[in-house]
């Protein structure tokens, strides 16, 4: 496939065609791309079913891919990308190899630069690793746009709310005795969190119901609240601790099967009261399509780094509301707060504060809701301490 010339090439060669040439809508140009590899420890390492199965060790640190993009007209972009246990190495040096066909590009093409990233690591897919490495770039640059405009990215998407229902998930993971489980449940609540997540697929499922039990009259039951079993149940195991769990009145049972398997989801979806939610798994719209298509879950949970940057993330949620799905997307809230807040149906938005070191500035919660922030585009910048835990850096393109 030839490429098409840069911005930048264009106003030098007259032979091309005018459809080529820039012309008045082109307002600024890409001249610069700084990548980082960040590694956040966490203080206490993490454990799931997914640990307490043998499928994968404690979590202890997350790695993130960050893109700064900088225009020649003083513009500038921040997203990132992450991956959990494995893959951050490999998504920053795919990052590096695509990141010179950005230059000299005009950064409101934010579609047309998703295809032109693609294109540059088409060998390797669609999905995965290489799609969660353009994420990077994607969330950059519609950063940089709502920036420009002077607006909080929820605006320039076009907001539904101001403010969207958060739940807690980082006070309930399985290595936490559940003494602590409902201290931290209380204090989520306090600190104005509406809803409270904890994960279960114990391999006893007995030590599930008592762990629930108890965190259900400790909260009484007006207060939300969902579990996550993290994909460690088969069919009939799902069923069983399904109808158990029935009279709790959960929001959700999340990720009882598989991530891939669809028509396991779509048989308990249709067999229980409780609505199934999952999706945070999958690395594309595609694979997410096939879960709609099966009617697989209740509320779809799209992870726009995952799935390639808030461009495949709008998709994804116009599909999600033409089926009058309900959504709540996964981790990375300081994203995905401004991305539930224009999706036309109430939302969730998952409340993780690992993130909050990384970043000089922090989002509100009260009442249940968190509050999109009147800052222009996502309203973040790097902390210096996000600086200093980084590993590797890369630049591509002329200092301004």
């Amino acid at each position: 496939m030839t490429a098409l010339p840069s911005a930048t090439d264009r106003p030098t060669n007259p032979a091309l065609p005018a459809a080529l040439r820039p012309g008045a809508a082109t307002l600024d140009t890409i001249a610069r791309v700084r990548l980082s590899s960040v590694v956040l420890p966490l203080a206490t390492p993490i454990s799931d079913a997914k640990v307490l199965t043998g499928r994968q060790r404690p979590m202890t640190e997350v790695a993130f891919l960050f893109a700064e993009i900088a225009t020649k007209g003083g513009h500038h972009g921040i997203g990132f990308s992450y991956s959990k246990r494995a893959g951050g190495p490999g998504q920053f040096a795919h990052a590096r190899e695509i990141a010179p066909v950005l230059i000299g590009e005009d950064p409101s093409d934010i579609g047309k630069l998703w295809d032109r990233l693609v294109w540059a690591g088409a060998s390797v897919g669609r999905s995965g690793l290489a799609t969660q490495a353009v994420a990077a770039f994607d969330v950059a640059l519609w950063d940089l746009k709502a920036k420009r405009a002077g607006l909080p990215l929820a605006k320039l998407l076009g907001a539904h709310r101001d403010s969207v229902r958060c739940y807690n998930t980082s006070g309930g993971f399985l290595h936490t005795p559940t003494p602590e489980v409902l201290d931290n449940a209380s204090a989520s609540l306090t600190h104005g969190i509406g809803g409270i997540k904890i994960k279960v697929g114990h391999p006893d499922g007995k030590q599930d119901l008592r762990r629930l039990t108890a965190v259900r009259e400790h909260l009484g039951d007006d207060v939300p609240l969902m579990v996550d079993a993290n994909q460690q149940w088969d069919r009939p195991t799902a069923q069983r601790m399904g109808r158990a769990m029935e009279e709790f009145g959960l929001t959700w049972i999340e990720e009882p099967l598989d991530a891939y398997d669809a028509q396991g989801h779509a048989a308990l979806a249709a067999s229980l009261d409780t609505p199934i939610a999952t999706g945070e798994m999958l690395a594309s719209v595609a694979e997410h399509y096939e879960l709609i298509r099966q009617g697989a879950a209740d509320i779809v949970q799209p992870d726009a780094p995952r799935i390639g940057g808030i461009t495949q993330f709008l998709k994804l949620a116009a599909l999600a509301d033409h089926h009058h799905l309900q959504l709540a997307p996964h981790f990375a809230m300081e994203i995905h707060l401004h991305l539930a807040a224009a999706y036309p149906r109430e939302p969730w938005v998952e409340h993780f504060d690992w993130l909050e070191p990384l970043f000089n500035e922090r989002l509100e919660t009260s009442e249940g809701r968190m509050h999109v922030p009147s800052r222009p585009g996502l309203g973040f910048t790097l902390s210096d301490q996000a600086r200093a835990w980084t590993k590797d850096t890369f630049e591509v393109g002329a200092r301004g």
